[in-house]
């Protein structure tokens, strides 16, 4: 497989360079042909062509694709190795790969014919990862440490801005860069470039480390909020260039420094807006779920494009647009439409990925862009490290002095460390002007060397360090219910020790933001019907309710048969004190059926049903006794099974029927009762009869159990509930059942007397 991957990859490798000759040679001769006589390029078919050659036409979209796809396979092959990506970053392998490539196609044509271009990177490839960074936001534990998150993103990128490009103004005046034609305002250009964090390396190498939450939340929020920083100093400085030093006074410091705020507020107001727009535009989309996830992708685009347009933060625009509307845009979505949107935006955020760091491999390999001055080289490496530990420690120490949770020595080595810069910092060297910047090329040559250093030599190092250090890595789990309602508990008990003590924490106004979330916002956003399937102790019951039909089932495919519901070791239900041994007439199952049923179950999660008509059908089919027994089994811990419709192409069948979680959860509940009862009071307890209606005296419906049992249950229609022949309903009732019925008629007889 890894051999049949490198082969496509040199296939594909091989028809984007003769793809990029002929492009070549098709430009070189319609050159030629203008100069020439316009008579001579006039060429008239005389006879009728079945197959024409159409490469002027397709020539951009099929490099393009064929780009992408070389990109991809690249780590498809990484993919296999998954010895190879445990040990080095997959974006370290990447760029290696891209500088192969890109080796190859410069060989082939003697030119770089490729290389990443701050358009395609700023309009096509970063809107949709900084989108799925804000949409799938951890919001609580993003909040939290909102206040730690914005000292390092705009105090220590200033920080580094200014000291990085100082002493390098400083080295200068030694003389020992040689002779450069830089000046200060240039020196703090270059600067500003590399003080900010990129997010596209943060997350594709952070995401591999599994260091703790609150660690990788403070370094990936520092690369999202840094970029408004980093936008403001380097247009700021870029203009102070053009300017020159000698125009400067007091009035454009101002400007320069009320320009932050304005582009900073001003980008997350525009994404507050279009967050609003999409939730409300998701409220009323109720008869056309098919475009839902459609609106999503349109507007976010639409809100970095404005942010863009009004020389604001896109980033942050896009950022803040999915943190606010992914509360609001779930729950008003149909649940197809939410898996859309989750696995499109993964897609596209890990395609464009993949594309970044392949090119940042392939435009290193242009002999235009080079030129070397060591000295340059490792004092901006050299700075840039130790002023990113100086200005991380310092910050740290004032921040735990208020922090409630401080930061250890060790986390605070790893935020060090892990400052990454990327395909920001590489795109920005290439827009300098080079007719104002002499040494735009050394400037961005020695982008590129931070760049590899930072996420091929860190990336490859950081690992080994979290281990060695022993930092505390995250571990994924799904928490039980214990924990949730545990940490619920703390969060109420937290805010009333803040009201008790006259405090405003938090805490407090997390709780406060709550209830006006819960009272206006919700109400505002959200369509009825969503506002109503939020109650919390329905979704855990719906969740819990889930969770034991699919271990029934995981339980009998493991054994082959259904001999799981005799077992003694089940954890949700204990078959032998509510049943015993009378099901043991089963007969045992035959094979299981390829695809497992629970994994039906998880992937429908949402609308798995069985109903009578499911049983008809069976019965026809010649189910067997056992078949029909799970059936009844999982009907009651299931939902209803959505009535099929015919296909259309704008519509999503779903099922609309508002009581059926409250009827499955007062089914569920009345089981759940009975086994308390029996297993607390004993089967052999006196039982307490009470007066029938006469009109029941000849069906058994759910009053059958309040009759026999001293509880009183929730009225349920009980058409669900009767009892008729069994060949009438295609499957023999239980002996259980059968002994429940022939007690219950007695009881009723013996009362009747």
């Amino acid at each position: 497989m890894f051999k049949l991957s490198l082969l496509l990859i040199a296939v594909v490798l091989v028809c984007c360079v003769s793809a990029t000759g002929e492009k070549n040679g098709s430009d070189s001769s319609v050159s030629q042909n203008q100069t020439g006589n316009v008579a001579n390029t006039i060429y008239k078919n005389t006879t009728f062509q079945i197959v024409t050659w159409n490469w002027n036409i397709i020539s951009v979209p099929y490099l393009v694709a064929l780009w992408v796809l070389v990109c991809w396979l690249c780590k498809l092959v990484f993919g296999l190795k998954h010895k190879l990506i445990t040990t080095i970053p997959e974006s370290a392998l990447l760029i290696c790969s891209g500088l192969v490539l890109g080796a190859i196609v410069w060989g082939a044509n003697k030119v770089q014919t490729f290389s990443l271009q701050p358009t395609v990177f700023f309009y096509f490839l970063l809107p949709q990862i900084i989108l799925d960074a804000g949409y799938f936001m951890p919001n609580k534990l993003f909040f939290a440490n909102l206040g730690s998150i914005l000292v390092f993103a705009v105090i220590g990128t200033c920080w580094n801005a200014a000291t990085v490009g100082l002493s390098l103004w400083g080295v200068y005046l030694g003389g020992i860069m040689g002779d450069l034609k830089i000046s200060l305002l240039e020196f703090l250009l270059f600067g500003s470039l590399l003080s900010a964090v990129d997010p596209v390396a943060v997350i594709a190498v952070f995401e591999e480390v599994h260091v703790n939450d609150v660690l990788f939340i403070i370094v990936f929020g520092e690369s999202l909020l840094n970029d408004g920083v980093t936008v403001v100093l380097y247009n700021v400085f870029d203009s102070f260039v053009t300017i020159g030093a000698g125009n400067i006074d007091a009035v454009e410091i101002i400007k320069g420094v009320g320009s932050f705020f304005v582009v900073a507020f001003g980008g997350s107001l525009v994404g507050v807006v279009f967050a609003i727009l999409l939730s409300l535009l998701t409220r009323v989309s109720k008869n056309i779920p098919i475009v839902e996830p459609g609106f999503i992708f349109v507007l976010a685009y639409l809100c970095y494009l404005t942010a863009e347009m009004l020389s604001l933060s896109p980033i942050l625009a896009v950022t803040f647009c999915g943190i606010c509307c992914q509360k609001y845009v779930n729950a008003n979505m149909h649940e197809k439409s939410v898996q859309t949107v989750k696995y499109a935006m993964k897609l596209l955020s890990n395609g464009s990925e993949t594309i970044i760091f392949v090119f940042l491999g392939i435009s290193a390999i242009d002999t235009t862009i080079w030129v070397w001055n060591t000295a340059f080289v490792l004092l901006t490496l050299g700075f840039l490290l130790v002023f990113r530990f100086i200005g991380v420690f310092v910050l740290t120490w004032v921040l735990n002095r208020h922090r409630l949770v401080p930061l250890e020595f060790i986390d605070q080595v790893v935020m060090s460390y892990g400052g990454l810069r990327g395909a920001v910092a590489f795109l920005l060297a290439v827009m300098l002007d080079a007719n104002k910047i002499k040494e735009k090329k050394l400037m961005v040559s020695t982008t590129i060397i931070v760049v590899y250093f930072t996420v091929v030599l860190q990336g490859i190092t950081i690992k080994p360090l979290v281990t060695w250090l022993k930092v505390k890595r995250s571990v994924h789990y799904d928490p039980l219910l214990i924990v949730k309602l545990q940490s619920r508990a703390f969060d109420h008990i937290l805010i009333a020790i803040e009201d008790i003590s006259g405090q405003t924490g938090h805490n407090y106004m997390r709780d406060k933001w709550t209830q006006f979330d819960e009272k206006w916002l919700c109400w505002f956003f959200m369509k009825s019907s969503a506002r109503k399937s939020r109650d919390y102790l329905f979704s855990v019951f719906h969740q819990l309710n889930l969770n034991d039909a699919i271990s029934y089932v995981s339980e009998g495919e493991k054994k082959g048969s259904l001999a799981f519901l005799r077992s003694d070791n089940d954890a949700n239900v204990d078959f032998e004190k509510k049943i015993g041994a009378e099901i043991s007439y089963m007969t045992p199952r035959g094979t299981p059926d390829d695809t497992p049923v629970s994994i039906i179950l998880r992937d429908h999660d949402s609308s798995v049903g069985l109903d009578m008509e499911t049983l008809e059908q069976g019965r026809k089919v010649c189910w067997t006794s056992e078949d029909m027994d799970t059936h009844n089994m999982l009907q009651q811990h299931l939902y209803r099974a959505r009535k099929q419709h015919e296909y259309s192409k704008n519509r999503i069948s779903t099922n609309k029927d508002e009581n059926e979680v409250q009827e499955i959860f007062q089914r569920t509940m009345r089981r759940r009762l009975l086994s308390f009862k029996s297993t607390k009071m004993g089967i052999s307890n006196k039982k307490i009869f009470h007066k029938p209606k006469k009109d029941q005296t000849n069906k058994v419906s759910h009053d059958v159990y309040s009759f026999c049992f001293d509880f009183q249950l929730p009225s349920i229609s009980t058409k669900h509930y009767v009892f008729t022949n069994s060949a009438q309903l295609g499957f023999n009732i239980p002996t259980y059942l059968v002994h429940l019925i022939e007690t219950s008629h007695s009881c009723s007889v013996k009362k009747a007397i």
